[in-house]
């Protein structure tokens, strides 16, 4: 999986915002704040990511157990397939 072209991260007033841009500029009702970890795994899913590479990316790159990693994932995942962000083919 990873993010749908017409997507793009911009820092907006010291926050960091995924926002559609191209075609997508017409629904300005996708636009995210995402906090840190967010923005890192927003970055994992530019290119083709699993599940199981996100969990380990975030433990790698955070102080966090895996159990609590897989749980932010998964929301994180869930917060975009809501919104039609995620490419899954």
């Amino acid at each position: 999986m990873k993010i749908k072209e017409g997507f793009i991260l911009k820092n907006i007033a010291g926050k960091t915002v995924a926002v559609p841009a191209g075609e997508n500029l017409v629904n300005l009702q996708l636009m995210l704040t995402l906090n840190e970890s967010g923005a890192f795994l927003w970055e994992c899913l530019q290119k083709e990511s699993s599940e199981e590479e996100l969990i380990a990316a975030l433990t790698g790159e955070y102080n966090v157990d895996a159990e609590t990693a897989k749980s932010d994932v998964q929301e994180f995942i869930s917060v975009l397939k809501e919104n039609q962000i995620l490419d899954e083919a």
